[in-house]
């Protein structure tokens, strides 16, 4: 029997997986295996919704083990520590290496805080649910003291950054006195007019100060030293969260494969690695060009289309079929404005406010790993309003 390996099991791994069994063999199946560190699979683009307790950690961050029981992808929770090319074996750190026909790479970035002093002390990043975690715990704390003020800076005036004041600022309402921290002369600079000015109004109307153009020098236990002008400020901070960067994780600098001065893996238009044709790379850990050339940014839309594409691509290869060159299908952006707040723009299409909420929430609903998974939050969605007015 032919076999799969999935190294990583967020929206590029699983959901090739996922594409993966629905496709038409011609003769069995192959084995697919999914390798993961974590024991979850985390919806990132809902993460922000745990910080003010809008859904349940189930709902957003699913068992492997739960999602994966109906079907017959197998899930094996390790860590990777090499991988033999020649041999086409995967090395773990607690289970017997697997052998593979086929390698997916979708490991993932992580959050770079090694390029100012202080912040891999006391900033919190916010891409996992450990870190979604550590901040409910160290808001709770802050809510729970005596201090009037709770003051919070948020570095990276972006989507991550602008979504989680957001969110903050309506958790801790007066007394949550934020600013968002930017190198960039505007906040959400990739972002469409109309979303870019109604998080602006946002912000505003919670008074989130921005600190724009502005750098961190340093980052302390209880403030931060920025710098705007050549001039220096000393701000006092209860707590710091970082959401800026991207960079590869520590196994994908090991990999003796084709890289880019970022470090990112070099892939060709079908998703495969330059110069090993049964190696597909896919997500945060790739420099992916649009048909124009313009580089693609690491976010969850274009790591769920390439899925599909690195699924058909695969099955191509095995059942001797035609391959396709990924092309991506801007559908729009959706980003989280705080409690029951949203604003969408894209398809000729811009809402903010309630209605834009719920489409982002229905849009997301239907994004949900398996029908099952998709199912189980739809009825929770449904009953917990009307559960709460029982109470």
């Amino acid at each position: 029997m032919k076999k799969i390996v999935i190294l990583g099991g967020g929206f590029g791994g699983l959901y090739t997986a996922l594409k993966l069994i629905e496709l038409n063999w011609s003769k069995t199946l192959p084995e697919i295996t999914i390798i993961d560190k974590n024991d979850r699979f985390v919806f990132l683009p809902l993460l922000y919704e745990l910080i003010t307790e809008e859904m349940q950690s189930w709902e957003i961050a699913p068992y492997y083990s739960d999602l994966l029981a109906n079907t017959p992808i197998k899930f094996v929770q390790d860590t990777v520590k090499n991988v033999n090319f020649e041999e086409k074996t995967v090395d773990l750190a607690n289970h017997s290496s697997l052998i593979y026909d086929r390698l997916v790479i979708a490991l993932g970035g992580k959050t770079p805080t090694n390029s100012v002093d202080g912040a891999s002390e006391y900033a919190i990043g916010f891409r996992s649910l450990e870190n979604a975690y550590r901040l409910k715990e160290k808001l709770r704390v802050l809510e729970n003291s005596d201090r009037e003020s709770i003051r919070v800076a948020v570095v990276g005036g972006g989507y991550s950054g602008v979504e989680l004041a957001l969110k903050i600022a309506d958790r801790l309402k007066e007394r949550g006195k934020l600013r968002i921290i930017d190198r960039g002369s505007e906040i959400l600079s990739k972002s469409p007019e109309f979303n870019q000015k109604t998080a602006q109004k946002a912000l505003s109307d919670r008074q989130i100060w921005l600190d724009l153009e502005t750098e961190i020098e340093k980052i302390e236990a209880d403030q931060i030293t920025l710098s705007y002008k050549n001039k220096k400020d000393i701000i006092p901070v209860d707590l710091v969260l970082w959401t800026v960067g991207t960079k590869p994780v520590k196994i994908i600098n090991e990999l003796s494969l084709p890289k880019n001065d970022q470090g990112k893996i070099k892939i060709n238009s079908q998703l495969q690695v330059e110069n090993y044709p049964e190696i597909f790379a896919i997500g945060d850990l790739v420099e992916c060009d649009d048909e124009q050339g313009k580089v693609l940014p690491a976010t969850a839309q274009v790591a769920f289309q390439q899925s599909d594409y690195c699924a058909w691509n695969i099955w191509a290869t095995m059942e001797e079929k035609p391959l396709l060159p990924f092309v991506y299908q801007p559908l729009g952006e959706m980003l989280a404005l705080g409690v029951d707040n949203a604003t969408l723009s894209g398809l000729g299409i811009s809402l903010n406010g309630n209605l834009a909420y719920l489409a982002r929430r229905l849009v997301y609903l239907y994004r949900l790993p398996t029908f099952e998974h998709q199912l189980a939050v739809a009825l929770n969605w449904i009953t917990s309003p009307i559960a709460t007015l029982l109470k």
